[in-house]
């Protein structure tokens, strides 16, 4: 089932690039579709609310995270919904990496339950 979804996201990724969106965004030059998939190493994290993220998980999300509101973008993206992810449970990703400043869990929280 894994491959699928993998599958899945290469192929939503390439029908993002080829829409060519060029224009800066939430994550810079690169689209918030194309970032999530740096958070591949995440979807058992994304799966189980009360598990331990790996360490190349959370290496991502440190690093996708030095932009809250990029990774507040992956976490709604096309990708990551296409993948199966429930923005609910990624956004107790960071917390559970022991993100130190993680001022997107509230902004996130804020932007599901207005939707």
């Amino acid at each position: 089932m894994r491959p699928l979804v993998v599958l899945g996201l290469v192929l939503v990724v390439a029908g993002v690039a080829l829409e060519g969106a060029a224009a800066a965004g939430e994550c810079g030059r690169a689209s918030a579709d194309r970032v999530a998939l740096r958070l591949a190493p995440c979807i058992s994290a994304a799966d189980d609310p009360q598990s331990t993220p790996t360490s190349s998980c959370c290496s991502a999300v440190h690093t996708i995270g030095q932009s809250p509101s990029c990774l507040c973008a992956v976490m709604l993206s096309r990708t990551a919904s296409a993948a199966g992810i429930k923005p609910e449970v990624a956004i107790t990703i960071p917390k559970r990496c022991n993100m130190a400043d993680r001022p997107v869990g509230y902004k996130l929280h804020a932007a599901l339950t207005t939707s």
